[in-house]
């Protein structure tokens, strides 16, 4: 019988280097459950963001298995599971015209046209992270780095996924805004005890804040997982 509180987990997963003969991931298994806070860390090359995308099935893998909610990920499935468990890449890509265009596509999407666009949710969000209601129509191209990280986030939070994989979400930003978006994601959080993140970030204090667990990473390998301190 799965277990109904572990919402993703990864068995013994693998990825090999397209020379053959090396792992850029080798015999990772990790739980994640509803409520987990994760904080994942570890030195540049260490495999933190492919971990990521393996668990958001955006790579193949070579070894193992992903399931959610106790069940493989069958191909017809992903759609749906992406739909649920979302990637937030530090460097994410806006393709749209405008702020309010780029919220606005996901609902174009199959997995989410049983879902409405909720424009004071947004405008709420934006508002705590420093920005007006007339930052919604800011043209993409004229966005810097930092604020198509903070409409990266807001796009997946209106989803309302059960997991988010964040990848360093305020690595371009200032402090006070880095700030700003822990709290963003810890009200989210504390909306739904259901909810789950892992957060990828190389600064030792945000991995405190932000985990409830700290997994350290290393050559492709888990080195550690240990609880924070309260």
């Amino acid at each position: 019988m799965p277990n109904s509180g572990v919402l993703l987990e990864a068995e013994r997963i693998g990825r090999r280097h397209p020379n053959g003969t090396t792992w850029l991931i080798e015999d990772v298994t990790l739980a994640i459950g509803a409520g987990a806070r994760l904080a994942l860390t570890g030195t540049s090359g260490a495999g933190k963001t492919l971990l990521m995308r393996a668990l958001a099935r955006l790579d193949p893998l070579d070894r193992g298995e992903v399931r959610y909610r106790g069940q493989a990920i069958h191909r017809d499935a992903i759609p749906h599971f992406r739909a649920d468990v979302i990637y937030l890449h530090q460097r994410a890509t806006l393709l749209e015209e405008t702020v309010e265009a780029a919220l606005r596509k996901p609902y174009a999407l199959k997995a989410h046209r049983q879902r409405k666009f909720a424009m004071h949710r947004v405008v709420q969000w934006f508002a705590d992270l420093g920005r007006d209601t007339a930052f919604l129509q800011k043209k993409v191209a004229d966005l810097s780095g930092g604020e198509i990280q903070i409409t990266a986030l807001v796009r997946a939070l209106q989803l309302d996924p059960s997991i988010l994989l964040l990848d360093e979400p305020t690595a371009s930003l200032d402090a006070p805004t880095a700030i700003a978006v822990e709290q963003v994601i810890d009200r989210w959080l504390d909306e739904n005890a259901q909810r789950a993140i892992v957060w990828v970030s190389h600064n030792p204090s945000q991995a405190q804040r932000m985990g409830r667990a700290h997994i350290q990473m290393g050559a492709g390998r888990l080195l550690q997982i240990a609880a924070n301190p309260a």
